[in-house]
Formats: C-alpha cells, sequence, structure tokens
C-alpha cells in the first residue's frame, strides 16, 4: 500500500507524463502509468511538479513587523536599521513567535519548504535565538529551518558580540554568520571575518556572511571570507550573501575575484527584491541596481541561489513570500531572461538553494523525501511569468496545503470562454 501517488505529473526537463509512488515519507518509484493501491492519489493533470522551493535569505525575527513602531517613510536602509532599533527594546517572545508561525504558514502555502533565516545574535537576552529555535522544532515536520547566528550590530563593534555568538551557537543554532561591511572599519571587518570562519571551523559548522551589502566598489570582503574558505578548508560550506558592491566593482578585479571564489567552492546568495530597492539610494542618474553578478557567477561554475530577504518588515514592505516572485524579479533585473537563464533562476530557488543549504534527501528522484509542489504551469518558463497558484504542497508524501485551480471567465460579447493566461 503507497502512501500517495500522485498521477499525470509534468517534470522539469522531461516530456513525458510521469506517476510518483511515495510511501513512508519517500519516493519509491518515478514511472508512466505507475499501477498499486495508495491511501491518497492526488492527480497533477499535466501540470508540472517540481521539488519544493527553497528560501536561501531570510530574517524571520522581524518578518510581518511592518509599521511598528512606524513605517519606513524614506525606504532606506539607514532608516529600517533605525526603525529596528526603535522596536528592539519593545519586542516580546509572544510577537516574534506570534509573526514568524504566520510567515511559516504562507510559506508552507508557497511551497517553500526549506528556510535559511537570519536571527540576531547582539541582543543580550538572546529572546530571538530562542523563539527561533522553539519555531524550528514545532515546525520540522512541515518546513526545514536553518538557524544562522546573524551579529546583527557587528561581531566586534557590539559589547560581547563574539561570546553571543558562541551562545547562541551552544543553543543549537545551526550556522556561523557575520556583517563585516558593518564593522568599524574595513580592518575590523577582515578581522570579523577571519574569526567568525575559524570559529565554524572549529565546531564543524557552514558559515553564511551578509557580506559587502553596499554601493561602495572597495568593500571586499568577499576577498576576505574566499582566503579564509581556503585557509580553514571550508571549501562547499561558505555562502557570502548579498555580495551588492561587486555590481561596482571594476572589471578587472571581478576576473580575478570570482576565479578565487571558485576555487574555494563558494555558494552565493543573491536578493533581487530587497538588494534593488535599497541600493543605488545615493546615485542620481543612472542609478545602480546593486545586485551580485548572477550570470558571471553561474557562468564560473560557482553555485548561486535566491532569497527574499524580507517581508512586510523596516527594511521592505511588500511580498507574500513567494520565490517565483523573487526569481522573476532576477530575470529583469540581472538580464536573465534568455530561455536556459530563465531555468537557472528557477533552479536558484530550488535545487541550488538546496545545496546552499546542505539539504540531504532534495529532489525528485527515488529514495529522496516525498516532498514536492504541484504547479498550475507547464514548465519552468511559464511557472515564472504566471507566478501560479500552488495546488498541492506535499511534505513527506502528505499533502499538507491546497489551493484551488485559477480559472477565469470573460465575455467580450459572443458568451463567455474561459482565460488562463496560457
Amino acid at each position: 500500500m503507497l502512501d500517495l501517488l500522485v498521477k499525470n505529473a509534468r517534470l522539469p526537463g522531461r516530456k513525458d507524463l510521469a506517476d510518483i509512488a511515495c510511501a513512508d515519507g519517500k519516493i519509491l518509484d518515478i514511472a508512466p502509468a505507475i499501477e498499486g493501491q495508495s491511501e491518497k492519489t492526488v492527480d497533477a493533470m499535466g501540470y508540472l511538479v517540481t521539488a519544493p522551493f527553497v528560501e536561501s535569505h531570510f530574517h524571520m525575527d522581524a518578518t510581518l513587523s511592518m509599521g511598528n513602531p512606524r513605517l519606513n517613510r524614506s525606504g532606506t536602509l539607514l532608516e529600517g536599521i533605525q526603525i529596528w532599533a526603535e522596536l528592539k527594546p519593545d519586542l516580546t517572545a509572544e510577537d516574534i513567535k506570534r509573526r514568524a508561525l504566520k510567515l511559516c504558514s504562507w510559506a508552507v502555502t508557497k511551497g517553500n519548504l526549506a528556510i535559511r533565516t537570519h536571527v540576531d545574535t547582539t541582543d543580550p537576552t538572546l529572546m530571538a535565538v530562542d523563539v527561533l529555535l522553539e519555531v524550528r522544532e514545532e515546525m520540522k515536520d512541515f518546513i526545514d529551518i536553518q538557524l544562522v547566528a546573524f551579529p546583527q550590530d557587528g561581531v566586534l563593534r557590539c559589547k560581547d558580540g563574539v561570546a553571543l555568538l558562541k551562545t547562541a551557537l551552544d543553543k543549537g543554532v545551526d550556522v556561523v554568520g557575520g556583517i563585516p561591511h558593518f564593522e568599524r572599519t574595513m580592518d575590523e571587518g577582515r578581522k570579523s571575518v577571519e574569526i567568525l570562519c575559524e570559529i565554524a571551523a572549529d565546531r564543524g559548522l557552514m558559515v553564511d556572511m551578509h557580506c559587502d551589502e553596499s554601493d561602495d566598489p572597495l568593500s571586499r570582503h568577499i576577498e576576505a571570507l574566499t582566503y579564509h574558505t581556503q585557509r580553514l578548508g571550508l571549501q562547499g560550506r561558505v555562502t557570502g550573501s548579498h555580495l551588492t558592491s561587486m555590481h561596482s566593482m571594476d572589471n578587472y578585479y571581478v576576473s580575478k575575484l570570482l576565479s578565487l571564489m571558485a576555487e574555494a567552492g563558494m555558494n552565493c546568495v543573491c536578493n533581487p527584491l530587497v538588494n534593488m530597492n535599497l541600493q543605488g539610494r545615493h546615485d542620481t542618474y543612472p542609478k545602480r541596481r546593486g545586485l551580485m553578478r548572477v550570470p558571471e557567477l553561474m557562468g564560473m561554475g560557482i553555485n548561486v541561489s535566491l532569497g527574499h530577504d524580507d517581508v512586510m518588515d523596516p527594511w521592505y514592505p511588500m511580498g507574500t513570500h513567494d520565490m517565483l516572485e523573487v526569481a522573476h524579479m532576477g530575470a529583469h533585473a540581472l538580464h536573465m531572461t534568455g530561455v536556459d537563464q530563465q531555468k537557472s533562476l528557477f533552479d536558484a530557488v530550488t535545487v541550488n538553494g538546496a545545496k546552499t543549504l546542505g539539504l540531504d534527501g532534495y529532489g525528485l528522484a527515488p529514495g529522496n523525501n516525498a516532498d514536492m509542489v504541484v504547479l498550475q504551469a507547464a514548465d519552468r518558463m511559464e511557472a515564472l511569468r504566471l507566478h501560479p497558484a500552488r495546488l498541492f504542497v506535499i511534505r513527506r508524501g502528505r499533502v499538507i496545503s491546497v489551493t484551488p485551480e485559477v480559472k477565469a471567465s470573460v465575455d467580450l460579447g459572443n458568451g463567455p470562454f474561459p482565460v488562463d493566461f496560457r
């Protein structure tokens, strides 16, 4: 007896429809016309079935806090930081947890079943750390949540920053984070990278740093991060997030940098929605986009995934946690509307993200976890264009979210007929 049988699925890169048989939380088989009894059968109706979406960069402790204590009138990064500083003294564990769990419900409905979220470790109480550890445990049957110890005010700039970060790791936080460009000087930033990478190496952990999130072409902490990755043998376990200064660097320096990053097995996370919104604010015209060089990074074989970063918080007032919206913005802002490029961006919110997070058992293949999403689209390009309904979201062989097909009808004088934008 199968737990779940998904019929008539259209899989990425495959021409013919297939069935997916699931039992004990795993995919048993993928083949045409699988026969057998199943406790539940889902008809994918020829729509696209994909592995779940992966959120590679998020801030769950701040999400859905927009308007508290006030709105960001300028829309700038600096005003967002100031608003968060005003809010922090009034934060409660109950409020953080309520917002985080609500966001998780949005994530599941959008098919996002893995989230890497940064959590502030510069608060002496580590309240947000404790709350998100609880959320991770409560949501483990639905979402793989990976926590990054993020010294938001700077690990050296903040009193007891290193000790607080280590305490967060002792509590069970998964990944070592940092923000070297926010330290007081460039030298302090480079020193923070060294310290944090050594902590990760000593503990056998991954690293994910907010790195060079500015328009300054001389903000080059990614170079130090790459160097210490090589020095400490952390290849494949280190992620540079944002890297927006790369947009402003001269081409000669970038040509050297990309080779070093490829050699070190770096992962990179671009956040098109928020980076496009916050960068280039000091420019008149032309205004810089402020995004890392994704096509060039991918061309060097470097793993690039995408993050939403923020949803309705002091830094970004929009969003529903739809990773296809992120990839859609990337297609435009990164000049990646070519056929293969669009497929690469779909991968950047699925398989590439799974590689960034180091997820085990991810992907539509026998033996892997029975996690998948049925999209109301025929293929990856159509999914990027339509941001379609997630008809079924499946976790370990169990349907955990259902959305009805979106249907429209129009009457232009000759009687109603259906419109589906396909």
